[in-house]
């Protein structure tokens, strides 16, 4: 059994933000797989299939892990099992990474799964959101609870199918073997 996690923030203000692209994705994995339509529990609304549950937490993205960890414990997943699909600042735009462990890096999601399941030692995929642009009026904070922009629009289907099919590999592969597919660098010629 693997437990995806989509962060995001709850309601429709939120729905459409780079800091919801954790939702878009998990939202894509339940149509593509067949499961059940989203049920509350887990202060989130989750559903599952046989081999697969999929969790998207309401407590707000810096109270993530208040929905995450009852959810694991209740699956009996170990944090290994958990699959957690996240916008990253330091990512480019589209790009879409694995990693296992490490720090939050000051996204409070992760900070919040990291307090709450006790060990960072969980799967991450990670979807690049990049840094506000030069001239970019606001915080860092602004930018991720922004809309995307018009060409990231028009790109996001095809990045969310990218960030499913790496959950999607990881399940099948391992994590392992989903990182050195995905992770490495293709040199153009």
């Amino acid at each position: 059994m693997h437990l995806v996690v989509g962060l995001g923030n709850p309601g429709r203000k939120y729905e459409r933000n780079r800091h919801n692209v954790g939702f878009m994705v998990v939202d894509r994995l339940r149509a593509a797989h067949g499961l059940p339509d989203f049920r509350e529990k887990f202060s989130g609304l989750f559903t599952k299939g046989d081999a697969l549950a999929l969790l998207e937490p309401q407590t707000f993205m810096n109270l993530s892990g208040d929905s995450v960890q009852p959810a694991a414990a209740f699956l009996k997943v170990d944090p290994g099992e958990i699959v957690v699909v996240h916008d990253e600042l330091d990512l480019p735009w589209g790009e879409v990474r694995l990693k296992v462990g490490g720090g939050h890096a000051g996204h409070n999601g992760l900070r919040s799964l990291i307090q709450r399941l006790g060990t960072p030692e969980f799967v991450r995929v990670r979807v690049g959101i990049g840094r506000p642009p030069p001239g970019f009026r606001g915080d860092v904070a602004d930018f991720v609870l922004a809309d995307f922009d018009a060409m990231e629009r028009a790109e996001l289907p095809d990045v969310v199918d990218r960030a499913a099919s790496a959950v999607d590999r990881v399940r099948k592969d391992g994590v392992a073997a989903a990182m050195n597919a995905l992770n490495t660098k293709t040199t153009k010629k």
